[in-house]
C-alpha cells in the first residue's frame, strides 16, 4: 500500500500578491463585527490581519471601515467621535480634531488658518470596503493598501437567511489561522474531543464514515446527505427525515446546513486572523421552523460555547508541541481537507499574482474514515 502521509511545515513563505508574509489571504472578505455591535453614534475598533480597523456608520446608517490610525500623530480614530462635516458623517480624531469621511479622505483640519500649503483632502487613511447582511459586517482586505475601487471578489453569501442570528458565540484561539482552520474541519477528532452525552458519548464507539465531497466556489462541500446515525441532537430537533451539508470557502468560512421540509438551520463559523498566533472564531446560527430550538436557546448557547472551547483547548495543547517542532504529519483520508485548504491558498496567491482567474482543482471524491 502506498504511503499517503505527508509532512507539512506551516512556516510562512515569502509574500506575493494575494497573501501576506504571515500566510493570511488578501483580496478577501473577513468578518469584522456584528451589526448589533456597531451603534450609529459610536465607532468601534477591530484587528483584522494584524491591522487596526475602525468601523462606524455614515449619516444614512451605512457601515464603513477605515484604518484606525490618524496619520497626524497616530492616535486611533476609534477613540474619537462621529461628527457632521458639510452634511456628512466624519470620524474626528480626539487629539487635534482632524475629520475623516467614509472614503478615507480628511475633510477638516481645524488648526489651519488658510495660509498653510496643506489641502486636507489630499490626506487619506486606508478605506476597507464593507458588506453588511443578516446581522454581520464584513470587510474586504485588498492586497494593495491604496486600493480605492470596488472588490472584484463577491461578498460572502451563504444562502437564504432570515434576519439576524438567533445566537452568536465567540472565542479566540491561540493559533495561526491555518491551524485553526485545519482543527475545525478535522473529521476524526470528534469522538475524542467532543464526547458529551448530548452529542457524541464514548459508548457510541467508532463508526465508518463515507462522505461525498464536491468542489464549490473557492472551496469545497460535503454534498447533501443524511447525518451520521450517532448525531442524536439532530434527530431530537428535526426528526428522522433530515439532511445536512457542510461547506468551506476561502479565506475562512465554514457553514453547516441542517434541513428537512419543515425547518432549516445554518451555523456559520467565521475565522478572522488578528495576530500570527491569535485567531478570532465567531459562530452565528440562524434557523426557521424547529420550535424546540427556540425553547433551547438558554441551553444551546453554553453547549455551543463549550463545544468551541474544546477545540481551543486542543490548540493550546498543540502549541506545546509546536514550540519544539513545526512540521506536522498529515495522512489520507482524514487530512485531505487540510491539504485542499493549503492547495487552494497557493492557487489563490498564484492567481492574484498572475492576474488570472482562480482555478479550483478539487475533484469530486468520497472520503472514508472512522470516527
Amino acid at each position: 500500500m502506498a504511503d499517503t502521509s505527508t509532512l507539512i511545515d506551516n512556516t510562512p513563505s515569502e509574500s506575493k500578491t494575494g497573501i501576506t508574509p504571515e500566510g493570511w489571504l488578501t483580496d478577501s472578505w473577513y468578518l469584522a463585527c456584528l451589526t448589533s455591535e456597531l451603534k450609529s453614534a459610536q465607532p468601534i475598533r477591530r484587528i483584522v490581519l494584524g491591522q487596526p480597523v475602525v468601523l462606524a456608520r455614515d449619516e444614512a446608517g451605512t457601515a464603513f471601515a477605515l484604518r484606525d490610525i490618524c496619520p497626524h500623530r497616530l492616535v486611533p480614530l476609534s477613540a474619537g467621535r462621529i461628527v457632521e462635516t458639510d452634511g456628512a458623517a466624519t470620524l474626528e480624531c480626539p487629539y487635534h480634531g482632524w475629520r475623516f469621511g467614509a472614503d478615507g479622505a480628511c475633510k477638516h483640519m481645524p488648526s489651519l488658518t488658510g495660509s498653510e500649503p496643506y489641502e486636507p483632502g489630499k490626506v487619506k487613511v486606508r478605506r476597507y470596503p464593507t458588506h453588511e447582511a443578516n446581522g454581520a459586517i464584513y470587510v474586504f482586505v485588498a492586497h494593495n493598501p491604496r486600493f480605492e475601487g470596488e472588490p472584484d471578489v463577491p461578498a460572502p453569501e451563504f444562502g437564504p437567511l432570515t434576519g439576524v442570528p438567533k445566537f452568536v458565540i465567540e472565542d479566540v484561539f491561540n493559533a495561526h489561522m491555518d491551524d485553526a482552520v485545519v482543527g475545525l474541519m478535522d473529521p476524526a477528532h470528534v469522538p475524542f474531543v467532543h464526547n458529551q452525552w448530548w452529542w457524541r458519548p464514548p459508548s457510541v464507539g467508532l463508526k465508518l464514515k463515507e462522505k461525498p465531497f464536491i468542489p464549490a466556489d473557492r472551496g469545497w462541500a460535503i454534498d447533501r446527505h443524511k447525518p451520521s446515525s450517532n448525531s442524536k441532537l439532530y434527530k431530537w430537533v428535526f426528526g428522522d427525515e433530515v439532511e445536512t451539508e457542510i461547506r468551506f470557502q476561502l479565506p475562512g468560512f465554514r457553514w453547516e446546513i441542517i434541513s428537512n421540509d419543515k425547518a432549516r438551520l445554518l451555523t456559520l463559523t467565521c475565522l478572522t486572523p488578528e495576530a500570527p498566533k491569535r485567531t478570532r472564531i465567531t459562530q452565528l446560527t440562524w434557523w426557521t421552523g424547529a420550535p424546540l430550538l427556540n425553547l433551547a436557546i438558554p441551553f444551546a448557547k453554553p453547549m455551543a460555547r463549550k463545544f468551541l472551547r474544546q477545540d481551543g483547548d486542543m490548540v493550546d495543547l498543540q502549541n506545546l508541541g509546536m514550540e519544539h517542532q513545526k512540521a506536522m504529519m498529515w495522512i489520507d483520508d482524514i487530512d485531505i481537507q487540510a491539504k485542499w485548504y493549503q492547495m487552494l491558498k497557493r492557487e489563490w496567491a498564484s492567481a492574484r499574482s498572475e492576474e488570472r482567474d482562480f482555478v479550483n482543482k478539487i475533484e469530486p471524491k468520497t472520503l472514508r474514515w472512522r470516527s
